[in-house]
């Protein structure tokens, strides 16, 4: 097999948090060399969550070491169209909040394309801008994200490689994607303004930067496949100066990641063992008992035959049977396999059956972690029930209230019951009619994206705790053992959240050390469209290492589950817990008490299938892949990944 090659320059970083500040030491490098020599530094600005860590990370030299923008001028890529500068989404707005505001750079040497500039006029208004920035000497430094169908600043498919700054029509899966920023998807403006691939081009440095397993399919596309004007992206190869700025996650479709045994040597490792002969049982389309030496040579496997496992250790043996190798594999994960998330006691215990450290213990007191209030259901909810069967003194702590996810008409159907269960039962009184109209005078005149009044706030935040009460009552769990967090970082009323914060810690290290769990549930699904299970996966990274040298903690063990935007790789998953027909039902069941998430979701990201469709395809295809891979055929599987206190993981 003929591997492909990478087109582009890419760095690869284990966190997000490091890959942004490599990029910002480098455009502080370049502002510092070019103050010395008493030049401008003139850089190219992208917007979204991708680069506000390297926003973040130049405030703070700002702030610490003395990095001075005086002698920068700025160009944003693009800005939607039409835009008033003050509202939520505006980019203006984006900059000023992540980095203008925040340094000592002139408002004057700061562009943003002007999204109130009359349609008649747009035209020339592109033809100013490209104009200012060659007065200004060139791009100096482009810095860009990419988008789900490869664009570039806002270059959608089809977007010339000599086009110039213009008026361009948004595609629907870009707008999809934008649609929680603008509280719906009918909200989001259907045109834009934006730098040409052209003028990016001209760029002297350009850096691309992408995090999440969102952007890994897009990202293989750009990097290893040819230019294609589909993927405006792609263009990057033919620039001399451009790199792509990845975190593990964003990488893992790059054949460097997917399948490095196609690009260079593999230290042959369980870990790297188990991953080769999942994808060669999956490319030849065979159980992996099936596998022949024809199938390892012919699909770059040939140095693997030189590998055999024995009792567990790699050692080199010349010309090792295959079946030796497709028969450790496949015992690997026929053991990742089992109905006892929990541990099972030596009560139920048969002979034959395998004996696991977390048996030891029966029955735990286990937390598990939703950083909203329907991520347990949704991706766990067939083990959540199975633990509460078994037993187990299981605690559900949600991490947010989800209350920014409640449509407005909910609000209005709650108030209309509230106030006639008042007036039913004698209560009627000039403080609900008040705020019966109060709140109806404001929904009324709402507009998209406008934060909320805290009664209004409060409303949905409760609508939200009575579901995930029904939702995790309909798995076993009773409502004492339930613990609403509320983090702060989440609770702004907005779609842009605050930086996990210390109050985050240390509400999730006191939750821990008062429960004491020996087993933790957390979300490892980190491709949410405006990273809140990032943040609360990294609040219980930090809350545990600080844990970690008490004594309860050493028989701790933590699990990350993945279903609501992705499922775990089969060669990943560590515990595969297989559902009934009749779990899959209750766990659906589970799913359909978040009312105000059926149907349609404020936030659905880039799948429109409703959330309860995603988990049973989710966990069916892990089952059918378990099946095509000789193992057991199951109705559904949930699967989980081990993590480690030292891991890196979802680490910001």
């Amino acid at each position: 097999m003929i591997a492909p090659q990478e087109c582009v320059a890419v760095e690869v970083f284990a966190r997000p948090a490091d890959a942004s500040r490599r990029v910002a030491y480098e455009i502080a490098d370049l502002i510092r060399t070019r103050q010395a020599a008493g030049q401008r530094c003139v850089l190219g600005l992208a917007t979204g969550s991708t680069p506000t860590g390297v926003y973040a990370e130049l405030v703070r030299l700002h702030r610490e070491e003395k990095l001075s923008f005086q002698n920068v001028t700025t160009f944003n890529l693009d800005e939607y169209y039409p835009m008033q500068p003050g509202e939520l989404q505006s980019y203006r707005r984006f900059m000023r909040e992540h980095l203008f505001d925040l340094v000592d750079i002139p408002p004057e040497q700061t562009n943003v394309p002007d999204g109130t500039v009359a349609a008649a006029d747009i035209e020339s208004y592109g033809k100013q801008y490209e104009a200012a920035i060659a007065k200004a000497g060139g791009i100096d430094l482009q810095l860009l994200g990419i988008g789900r169908t490869g664009h570039i600043g806002f270059n959608e498919p089809g977007s010339p490689p000599d086009s110039r700054t213009r008026l361009i029509s948004l595609d629907r899966l870009t707008r999809m994607d934008a649609a929680g920023d603008f509280f719906g998807e009918e909200h989001v403006p259907r045109r834009a303004i934006t730098m040409g691939v052209g003028t990016i081009m001209e760029a002297r440095r350009v850096i691309l930067i992408a995090f999440g397993e969102g952007k890994s399919a897009i990202v293989r596309r750009a990097v290893e496949d040819d230019v294609d004007p589909m993927v405006s992206a792609s263009f990057l190869q033919r620039h001399a100066h451009a790199t792509f700025v990845l975190d593990e996650a964003a990488a893992a479709a790059l054949t460097r990641q997917a399948t490095p045994w196609l690009r260079r040597p593999v230290t042959w490792d369980n870990a790297a063992i188990r991953k080769a002969v999942v994808w060669l049982a999956r490319q030849v389309k065979k159980p992996i008992l099936l596998l022949s030496e024809e199938d390892y040579n012919e699909h770059g496997l040939r140095d693997l035959l030189a590998t055999q496992n024995e009792n567990g250790m790699i050692r080199q043996a010349h010309g090792g049977p295959s079946y030796q190798i497709n028969l450790d594999v496949f015992r690997e994960l026929q053991a990742t396999i089992t109905g006892w998330p929990g541990g099972k006691p030596a009560s139920a215990r048969r002979p034959g059956d395998i004996v696991r450290p977390r048996d030891a213990v029966f029955p735990k007191r286990i937390v598990v972690f939703s950083p909203h209030p329907d991520d347990d259901v949704i991706s766990m909810g067939g083990t959540l029930a199975r633990l509460a069967d078994h037993g187990h003194e299981v605690h559900v702590a949600y991490q947010t209230s989800g209350n920014i996810a409640v449509f407005d008409h909910d609000v209005v159907r709650y108030i209309d019951f509230a106030r006639g269960f008042a007036a039913a039962i004698g209560l009627e009184s000039a403080q609900v009619k008040a705020f019966d109209a109060e709140a109806k005078r404001f929904l009324a005149a709402k507009h998209p994206g406008q934060i909320d009044p805290p009664g209004i706030q409060a409303i949905k935040t409760l609508i939200r705790q009575g579901e995930a009460t029904a939702a995790s009552g309909q798995c076993g769990i009773p409502a004492g053992r339930l613990h609403f967090m509320d983090l702060p970082f989440y609770e702004t009323g907005a779609v842009k959240k605050k930086p996990l914060g210390e109050e985050d810690i240390r509400l999730t290290v006191e939750l821990l050390r008062d429960l004491k769990p020996q087993q933790i549930y957390a979300a490892g699904d980190l491709s949410d469209p405006h990273g809140t299970h990032r943040v609360c996966l990294a609040a219980i990274m930090a809350a545990a290492r600080r844990l970690k040298d008490e004594p309860w903690f050493a028989n701790c063990e933590i699990w990350l589950y993945r279903g609501a935007w992705q499922e775990w790789e089969p060669e990943r998953i560590e515990m595969a817990v297989p559902l009934s027909p009749e779990e899959v039902r209750r766990k659906r069941e589970a799913i359909f008490r978040h009312q105000s998430q059926k149907d349609r979701a404020m936030f659905p990201g880039a799948d429109e299938r409703e959330f309860w469709e995603r988990a049973e395809a989710r966990n069916r295809a892990t089952a059918d892949l378990y099946d095509a891979l000789g193992l057991s055929h199951y109705a559904a599987i949930e699967g989980f990944v081990r993590w480690q206190v030292d891991d890196t993981l979802g680490a910001a």
